[in-house]
């Protein structure tokens, strides 16, 4: 039993995810978003097959800098659709990436995009 805690207690802690949503104003299905901010960044989408696909903004790979994951209305929900965009760096990383992408995404698409936080 004392085995087990102490494994417990060496495990690493999990690193801190800050999220910064910005929102669009559209009606949009999850995967063409996803495919749009993969176009809009150019990197492709992963974990395709699995319930967080993702897009990875910067960083060396999932939760080691920022990515984007999408959250779509629930049935029966107007949109807006929310754009999170997570990082383990900081607050104010994850707000930058999300305004970099706001601005990517305004000018690559035809999409009314606002954040979702105070600047």
């Amino acid at each position: 039993m004392l085995d087990a805690l102490r494994q417990l207690l060496r495990r690493p802690a999990e690193p801190a995810e800050y999220c910064a949503t910005i929102v669009v104003m559209s009606a949009v299905t999850k995967l063409d978003a996803l495919a749009i901010v993969a176009l809009a960044v150019d990197r492709p989408v992963e974990q395709q097959k699995t319930m967080r696909p993702y897009v990875l903004l910067d960083g060396a790979g999932y939760r080691d800098g920022a990515w984007v994951e999408i959250e779509i209305p629930k049935f029966g929900e107007p949109p807006p659709l929310a754009i999170d965009v997570y990082s383990t760096v900081s607050d104010d990383h994850a707000r930058l990436q999300a305004l970099t992408l706001l601005a990517r995404l305004e000018e690559d698409t035809g999409w009314r995009v606002r954040p979702d936080f105070t600047l």
